[in-house]
């Protein structure tokens, strides 16, 4: 009777209500629009937007947002690049400046604006390049997350912040505690009352903040909204700074059991057995747009999920690029597509007026399935809600990968063991139904991981 219920479920079998009173906020990828996405945002991206469909098949409202700042120093240099640039189509001599961006996008942005204003910014300051890269670079970034099937709902600027008063409101709320000073020109935290070594640094000599007073304001600003559960990715090199946000937060009074870090290892690319080395600035990194048209965005997504977050992941190339069993995307996928061909065999073989009864549960006669390979395979079909509810608890994506592929090699078993064609109806029409639902199921598992099932291949 409980596999009568997959089959009524369809492709909603595995969501549960489980989260259906949480609100989340997931916060990912939020690259500051300096350049493209380069497969060392890809983890990030692909992790924040699976967790995401994790939660919302657990019964979340869930929200993607992304955290981006368009002041400070990077972004000056990016204009500076581009005026550069600029300069050069106008027969100027305008100086590179020091650690600017190489990439041939920033060229890409200055023959756009020479061709639309001639040389009539020539004088100027780097205000009209900065704001032209920026506009530039952000839609490229939403495209590439688009070709990867990421949507956002929301973007957060960190200048914000500082226009709202929101900083100055966490300097002086840490000061009425005592929980500040100034020592050397510089505004430090007293962290080490909060179980922490030293003190930390929250405003430099120079003036400017570190990044953890920002992300104080923001996980606030963040609380304020009325998140239950607020959820950052991020990658290993924020491991020591985190705890010190959550410490601001706490301090002034915000309710750090509902902030929530995922911190995942870094991506290393290989090509050829050896690894490949990247840097943004000097601009010899891999962008994930040119990762997809090597590999396609489903291998892209895939491959970005297979291991644990909290493992560091090469991502091989000479095995994403096979297109053939050797390839657990496409292992995967193939075992959607043989199951649909299959049923579409089953379909034009009932020419006895029995022609798709596989419609109806009335007409199935579960009983029949007494095999101990269909007894197996629906046995696994029945653990894909744990399976998803696991994945969601542990914000481990790779857990509904393995269930995938348990699902997938208990298929071919079954269909090793028990032929549909050319069995009494009754037996032919229970085990169609059986295969019907575990190609739902891998479509289901698959539609999670934000991956295509195709039925043809």
């Amino acid at each position: 009777a409980k596999f009568a219920e997959i089959w009524s479920e369809k492709e909603t079998f595995g969501r549960t209500k489980k989260r259906s009173d949480q609100r989340v906020l997931i916060e990912f990828v939020s690259a500051n629009p300096t350049g493209p996405l380069t497969v060392g945002h890809g983890r990030n991206a692909v992790l924040g937007d699976t967790l995401a469909r994790l939660l919302e098949w657990t019964g979340a409202e869930v929200d993607r947002e992304y955290y981006f700042n368009n002041a400070g120093r990077q972004m000056r240099v990016l204009g500076q690049s581009v005026q550069a640039r600029y300069g050069e189509l106008c027969g100027a001599d305008i100086p590179f400046p020091e650690g600017g961006y190489e990439g041939g996008y920033i060229s890409e942005i200055a023959r756009g604006l020479f061709k639309e204003n001639g040389s009539v910014l020539l004088n100027g300051d780097e205000m009209p390049f900065k704001e032209a890269a920026e506009k530039a670079i952000f839609e490229e970034i939403l495209k590439t997350l688009q070709r990867m099937n990421i949507v956002m709902d929301s973007f957060f600027n960190e200048h914000s912040l500082y226009e709202d008063g929101s900083i100055n409101r966490v300097i002086e709320g840490l000061r009425t505690k005592g929980l500040v000073y100034d020592q050397g020109g510089a505004v430090w935290f007293k962290t080490s009352e909060m179980g922490k070594e030293k003190d930390t640094v929250l405003i430099k000599s120079t003036g400017e903040p570190t990044y953890r007073l920002p992300d104080i304001a923001y996980h606030l600003q963040k609380l304020d909204r009325g998140y239950d559960v607020c959820l950052d990715v991020f990658g290993a090199d924020h491991i020591d700074t985190y705890p010190d946000v959550l410490r601001g937060v706490e301090a002034l009074g915000g309710d750090t059991s509902r902030i929530d870090v995922l911190v995942y290892q870094f991506v290393t690319l290989i090509r050829d057995g050896k690894p490949f080395k990247m840097s943004t600035r000097k601009a010899n990194y891999i962008t994930l747009d040119e990762l997809m048209d090597e590999v396609g965005s489903d291998v892209t997504r895939f491959f970005f999920l297979m291991r644990a977050p909290s493992t560091h992941l090469e991502f091989d190339l000479d095995q994403a690029r096979e297109t053939g069993e050797k390839n657990p995307v496409f292992y995967l996928q193939y075992a959607h597509a043989r199951i649909r061909s299959i049923l579409r065999k089953v379909g034009s073989n009932e020419g006895s007026g029995t022609s798709n009864k596989t419609d109806s549960p009335l007409t199935v006669q579960w009983s029949a399935l007494t095999h101990p390979a269909e007894q197996a395979l629906i046995r696994k079909m029945l653990e894909f809600p744990d399976a998803i509810e696991a994945a969601a608890n542990s914000k481990e994506p790779q857990k509904c990968i393995l269930f995938l592929q348990e699902l997938a090699s208990t298929f071919t078993s079954f269909y090793h063991d028990c032929r549909i064609l050319g069995e009494p109806e009754e037996i032919r029409i229970a085990r169609a139904s059986l295969a019907e639902m575990t190609a739902t199921v891998l479509k289901n598992g698959l539609g999670i991981l934000g991956i295509s099932a195709p039925d043809s291949m």
